[in-house]
């Protein structure tokens, strides 16, 4: 599965937010993820992908965070 696949089936699941409004240029803002949100999304990352996420900065869009993960 892409990254950005698991990603939207994560913000499916836990924030309601429908696959196909979470483009590769949707901002965490436009899609209404706030950073309690974002903290929730990062925990599932790291047990769905088995991946350490650290202390990432200026993510802003989905292809940040996708970038971020697939140079993990």
């Amino acid at each position: 599965m892409a990254t950005i696949d698991t990603i939207r089936s994560i913000l499916e699941e836990n924030l309601d937010i429908a696959p196909e409004s979470v483009t590769e240029e949707s901002t965490f803002n436009s899609l209404g993820i706030d950073s309690l949100d974002m903290v929730e999304l990062i925990c599932e990352l790291e047990d769905q992908l088995g991946i350490d996420f650290g202390e990432p900065e200026g993510l802003e869009t989905m292809t940040d965070l996708v970038e971020y993960i697939d140079n993990l």
